[in-house]
């Protein structure tokens, strides 16, 4: 049967390059042939060794480099034998040969590069212009789309910095699965807790029962803190932050949606020295030991790693954004968000529904917990249910009170709520004795138990202590 020696320009042909057609977008056409031919030659080494190297058509410039790659990959999936004849007998009866460019073109790759030493190397090049490519029509969209849609500006930039990142971590290569390393890893972290090494799979938060239930603060995880106005969850999370930041000096970033960062820092200094503030007056004079502690306790929190960002009504995109560039620069370990229900949602969905907007936001935070691989403790608000219960139960919440959205409660892996039963107390004598008295129920624990933690709030202090489990 005759055969056309004239290849087609259907598929074979580049891509549009630039918007204005007068450049070409970057390329490299040579090594792109190089790594088809090894292939073609060696199957089973070349095929494979290009899988691990997460090399997809997407990578390969010309369409009909990509199609054929696409192709190989797919007979070596299936167990079929690779060979010239045979593949271009298969690509014919699927009616793609035209679409390489005929027979001459499939020889002309097969018989292109003589040595395959240099496959990992050509690999490397057409990955490089592959990134470059997907700069170029990253920004080329982004121009686009701010001219089309100027009042997104917020959501827009978010989803920019998203896109540019995802280059970045599509380019790199990700180490291959080994169980017998993840196996391994499992047993020591078994040992160590067995040998009293370490308590938690986590990051401890500094109370007993709620480390032992939940087994540390674990990366890519959401930890909800829910309660009604004035039950102390500010100072709960800021109590965490400082055994997490202070004490396993871990670099931690705190978003305050209601309170300044001086708030917060003057909050941390005198609750660490547990030195109440209401004390401080006209004509006040700490004693020389108290002043040893403030002192020691501003220099230990101002020698943290903690950065606090104070805005008020910040845009879940913008807070995401900033917190991708903190982790970029300092390695984050721990993200505390004050809290939920004030921050903001920018889509034009979102303006519609209030419900639709915390949702996006519950959404969001859960996303940054999965993409940073760090946890997030972040706070949220209770409706009046508690309230509006009678006897034993009154005051007492429950995760259907989480307020304006039930997405919260499907998102999250962790929710606990507070509440201080005094708060609710009718007499006088029923305040004293509940005084202090607080608690803290994990209702949810995706990876383990749930349960009422005792815990002591020392009001003056702003600080939540370990309280003994009471006999029943």
């Amino acid at each position: 049967m005759a055969v056309s020696t004239e290849a087609p320009v259907l598929q074979s042909a580049p891509p549009s390059d630039s918007d204005d057609g007068s450049r070409t977008l970057p390329n490299a056409l040579g090594p792109e042939k190089s790594i088809l031919s090894s292939m073609l030659k060696d199957p089973q080494r070349y095929i494979t060794e290009a899988r691990e190297e997460s090399l997809t058509r997407e990578h390969f410039y010309l369409p009909a480099h990509g199609l054929l790659f696409e192709t190989l990959c797919e007979l070596n999936d299936k167990g079929n034998e690779i060979e010239l004849v045979s593949l271009v007998q298969l690509l014919h009866d699927r009616g793609i040969l035209d679409d390489i460019g005929g027979r001459p073109a499939v020889a002309d790759i097969y018989t292109y590069s003589p040595n395959a030493s240099h496959f990992a190397t050509h690999l490397k090049i057409v990955k490089e212009k592959h990134v470059l490519r997907s700069i170029i029509r990253t920004c080329t969209e982004s121009i686009a789309e701010a001219y089309e849609n100027p009042e997104d500006t917020s959501v827009l930039l978010d989803q920019v910095e998203q896109e540019v990142l995802g280059i970045r971590q599509g380019s790199e290569t990700k180490a291959s699965f080994d169980i017998r390393t993840e196996v391994a890893e499992v047993w020591t972290k078994f040992q160590e807790v067995l040998a009293g090494e370490v308590e938690t799979q986590g990051i401890p938060m500094g109370y007993t029962d709620l480390d032992g239930m939940s087994k540390g603060l674990k990366p890519g995880e959401m930890f909800v803190i829910a309660a009604r106005p004035s039950m102390g969850k500010t100072s709960l999370m800021m109590n965490i932050v400082e055994h997490v930041c202070v004490d396993q000096n871990v670099p931690t970033l705190v978003f305050s949606c209601e309170m300044t960062a001086f708030q917060i820092v003057q909050r941390l200094v005198f609750s660490r020295a547990r030195f109440a503030q209401s004390r401080i007056g006209k004509g006040f004079k700490p004693s020389k030991e108290e002043l040893l502690k403030l002192k020691r306790s501003t220099k230990e929190i101002a020698e943290s790693k903690l950065w606090i960002d104070d805005t008020a009504g910040i845009p879940i995109d913008t807070l995401r954004a900033k917190a991708r560039r903190r982790h970029r620069e300092d390695k984050i370990g721990l993200i505390a968000i004050d809290y939920l229900q004030l921050l903001k949602s920018n889509t034009r969905q979102a303006s519609n529904s209030r419900e639709r907007e915390i949702g996006e936001i519950s959404a969001g935070i859960k996303a940054l917990a999965k993409e940073l691989n760090v946890p997030i403790l972040v706070l949220a608000q209770l409706n009046r249910g508690p309230e509006s219960r009678t006897g034993s139960s009154l005051g007492v919440p429950r995760m259907s009170d989480l307020r304006e959205s039930g997405t919260i409660e499907q998102d999250a892996d962790m929710i606990g709520l507070l509440y201080r039963s005094a708060y609710y107390a009718e007499t006088e004598e029923e305040k004293e004795e509940l005084a202090g008295k607080s608690e803290l129920v994990l209702a949810k624990n995706r990876n383990g138990e749930t349960g009422h933690i005792p815990l002591t709030f020392i009001a003056e202090l702003m600080r939540f202590e370990t309280r003994a489990h009471e006999a029943d």
